[in-house]
């Protein structure tokens, strides 16, 4: 088994994405919303893709809607959105769910390989994020109020 890069994804643009495609690189896999008070997040998100992209870190954004409805829009109005508001340059995909009976397998991959506070394993809100080792194997899980500067340590020992 080959970790996260078994699964496909498919892009904003509904192209379909191999994740094998990310083989060797460290990625930070996150649950994104439009509307939500952690937000903000993605110019974080979009400063460490800036100073780690070039050493071999991908920062995957899947939009999720099951939180407070806080994810409406449409594919092309979500890639607007981060892109005007947060000049988002990372990859982003089409609109998932995390939890639940259809929750994505990657997400439910993610989910099993690392569990939240107190062993738990649902997402509990938007801007949940997973460190992904070069081996494709969790590295590390982290909940919403995690800003993403405050892992800059873990990207680095996921990236080494």
């Amino acid at each position: 088994m080959g970790g996260v890069y078994d699964f496909e994804v498919h892009r904003l643009n509904g192209d379909p994405v191999k994740l094998g495609e990310y083989r060797g690189k460290a990625l930070l896999i996150v649950n994104t919303a439009s509307e939500c008070g952690f937000t903000p997040q993605y110019s974080g998100l979009e400063k460490l893709y800036g100073k780690f992209k070039a050493r071999g870190l991908e920062i995957l954004g899947f939009p999720c809607n099951q939180f407070g409805k806080q994810e409406p829009g449409s594919s092309e109005e979500i890639a607007e959105f981060c892109s005007v508001h947060y000049g988002v340059t990372f990859p982003m995909f089409e609109k998932i769910d995390v939890n639940g009976k259809d929750a994505h397998p990657l997400y439910r991959y993610l989910k099993g390989e690392a569990r939240g506070v107190l062993g738990s394993e649902p997402i509990k809100w938007n801007f949940t994020k997973f460190l992904v080792n070069r081996e494709g194997e969790v590295f590390e899980r982290y909940g919403s109020t995690t800003k993403p500067e405050q892992i800059e340590a873990d990207i680095e020992a996921a990236l080494d």
